[in-house]
């Protein structure tokens, strides 16, 4: 279900003129390339060369391929007007909470639009709040996560505040 959702979310934001780039990898990255290549938008991976695991998926129109994860975050940030995370496993993870420690030095101030279909997402944002409340976590967290529970918001969301991103 969670590709069906990727693939829809890029279709519409091709639609309304942003560019899709994610991971460039299999999965819900690929379900989010498809939906854009397949609108007529434009479509970029930023691939990581990893021994096993990780090919470019057929759905990129734009193809940068990098040596270490770092780099490809860089970029990502560099060329986005906002995040939008859907579930995902421990590389989903560690770019959420790189993009969350960066927006919290002041690397990037940009929005995180936190996916939370079927409710994957509630027990990591209850495990926030306890992080804050042992004064681990400092609660801007807060102001930078949009929870959004379908595709329909977060297109929502991101028509309202394009000009702001």
């Amino acid at each position: 279900p969670y590709y069906k959702v990727g693939r829809e979310l890029g279709r519409r934001i091709a639609g309304i003129g942003f560019t899709v780039m994610t991971g460039g990898g299999p999965g819900i990255m690929e379900a989010a390339n498809r939906g854009a290549f397949e609108n007529g938008g434009e479509s970029v991976g930023c691939n990581i060369k990893l021994p096993f695991e990780q090919k470019e998926n057929p759905y990129i129109n734009k193809s940068i391929t990098f040596n270490y994860f770092f780099s490809r975050k860089v970029l990502l940030v560099k060329y986005s007007y906002a995040f939008i995370i859907l579930p995902g496993g421990f590389g989903t993870m560690d770019e959420l909470f790189e993009m969350i420690t960066w927006n919290q030095l002041h690397i990037h101030d940009k929005k995180i639009i936190l996916l939370n279909i079927s409710g994957y997402y509630d027990a990591l944002i209850k495990h926030l709040h306890i992080m804050q409340q042992e004064k681990f976590l400092h609660n801007s967290w807060q102001d930078m996560i949009i929870m959004c529970y379908t595709a329909d918001e977060a297109i929502a969301w991101i028509l309202e505040n394009e000009n702001g991103m």
